[in-house]
């Protein structure tokens, strides 16, 4: 099946505590959002791959791939407000043909490619699917009265590339935006589609603060 991909880049560094976006900072020679890109690449080299960026960081993007001798094809896209309208954004620039779309955060580097042909693979079959990882530290809920333990086993911490069969996440995205939307696994159940869970690698985590590097 035709595959793309929309990778949304909109981070501004903050929690890093620099003036350098983190998409673009550099770890093992070369910026965190090229080595994003090239596992798609690497995945499937026909893939379709829709980069979402501010505005005002298209032109250093372009500069860093002159500088990186960065040739990968892409097509970029500007960013919204929120993650909802990057994301529509970026399916607005996603052909036609394509009919499976996944969206990913572009700093999520270490995503292991066999976690991304599962994920398109599952959702071919089953329509939505999204990574998930094992919680392994203890939870507690907090409430207005303290605090309790809860059972991890219940629940799972949430990865990308989530994928979605084209006309579900298309349909999707005509709805309003709700601050319930954190995620698109979100915005799909909110049609009432079902999300199947994929198993993750725990590499893949997304890099927020100076630890993750």
């Amino acid at each position: 099946m035709t595959k793309a991909i929309i990778i949304v880049a909109g981070g501004k560094g903050l929690r890093m505590g620099g003036d350098i976006p983190k998409q673009f900072l550099v770890v093992k020679g070369k910026p965190i959002l090229m080595h994003t890109i090239e596992r798609f690449k690497a995945f499937d080299p026909t893939i379709q791959i829709v980069v979402v960026l501010p505005k005002d960081q298209q032109g250093y993007w372009h500069q860093l791939c002159q500088d990186y001798h960065f040739d990968v094809p892409i097509d970029i896209v500007d960013g919204g407000a929120e993650r909802f309208y990057s994301v529509k954004n970026g399916l607005a620039a996603v052909t036609p043909e394509a009919q499976l779309i996944g969206v990913h955060d572009g700093v999520r580097p270490y995503v292991a490619i066999d976690v991304i042909r599962r994920c398109y693979e599952a959702a071919a079959a089953e329509g939505a699917a999204i990574p998930v990882v094992d919680i392994v530290e203890t939870l507690r809920h907090i409430t207005s009265d303290g605090s309790h333990t809860v059972p991890r086993s219940e629940y799972k911490l949430v990865q990308t590339p989530q994928v979605f069969q084209a006309d579900i996440l298309r349909r999707a995205y005509e709805q309003p935006f709700n601050p319930s939307f954190t995620d698109d696994a979100s915005v799909v159940e909110a049609i009432d589609q079902r999300i199947t869970l994929v198993e993750g690698n725990r590499e893949n985590i997304k890099i927020t603060t100076k630890s993750d590097l």
